[in-house]
């Protein structure tokens, strides 16, 4: 599974992926820097630099990144998007998997 959210700035993109990283919520969590995102926002349209992350995981471990990224976001209401993934490499597949088992938090 993939589970975008979106950060304000890099350092706090860092720190998110890091602690998805180490507490095996996330094989592996991608940084895209200096997208721009154009929202509306109490009734209003908004425009702002921030950085994606693409986070790699499993629909196990879904409920768990998705309570992290609430927890440690700065956004009043962030970004929680989880994409089912209906085919890839199978020994990549497999290491996700393996990459985030053990800690059944």
């Amino acid at each position: 599974m993939l589970v975008l959210t979106t950060c304000g700035n890099a350092a706090d993109a860092g720190s998110l992926a890091a602690l998805l990283v180490e507490k095996r919520l996330a094989a592996c969590v991608n940084a895209v820097d200096k997208i721009t995102s154009t929202y509306r926002w109490q009734d209003r349209v908004q425009q702002d630099q921030e950085t994606l992350l693409v986070i790699k995981t499993t629909a196990a471990r879904y409920p768990a990144v998705e309570q992290a990224i609430r927890a440690h976001s700065k956004y009043e209401l962030p970004e929680v998007l989880a994409i089912p993934v209906a085919g890839g490499s199978s020994a990549y597949l497999d290491w996700v998997r393996e990459s985030v088992a053990g800690n059944e938090d």
